[in-house]
């Protein structure tokens, strides 16, 4: 992959031309990765409304029919249920670990077996999220394993 850096003095917003001979694999996680960079997402805390950049969500889940978004800074509720923020969110390398949560692949700092045919993960905050057996074998063959 060749990278080329072209300054303009004078722009005012910052313009990504991809060339390539096919939109394969590695093409697609990279628009995928640039997204994310524009791409918020709302959360509320003390009666406060925040925007969060996405690639600070570490995961999502469920509890008591309300929905929250944790990042190293805190937790954070959100109006979307789960199945929307896992739709909005799927192309930006977030997927389901269990039927109450989605969690952000770019986090998972490291994983082990766990009982049950479950995973445990460890996210890069060193918090803990398992990934149900149902889930577990998706992320399995995600990761070559």
């Amino acid at each position: 992959m060749q990278i080329v850096l072209e300054e303009e003095p004078g722009r005012r917003e910052v313009q990504v031309t991809i060339r390539c001979g096919r939109a394969d694999g590695q093409v697609q996680k990279l628009l995928a990765l640039l997204r994310t960079l524009d791409e918020k997402i709302t959360g509320q805390r003390d009666g406060q409304t925040y925007l969060l950049e996405i690639e600070e969500v570490l995961y999502m889940d469920t509890v008591d029919k309300k929905t929250f978004l944790y990042t190293a800074e805190g937790v954070f509720e959100t109006p979307l249920r789960l199945y929307e923020l896992e739709e909005r969110l799927g192309p930006y390398d977030f997927f389901r670990a269990s039927k109450s949560a989605v969690v952000n692949f770019g986090a998972i700092q490291s994983l082990r077996p766990d009982l049950g045919g479950r995973l445990r993960l460890t996210l890069r905050n060193g918090e803990a999220v398992y990934v149900s057996r149902q889930y577990a074998q998706g992320l399995k063959k995600r990761l070559g394993l």
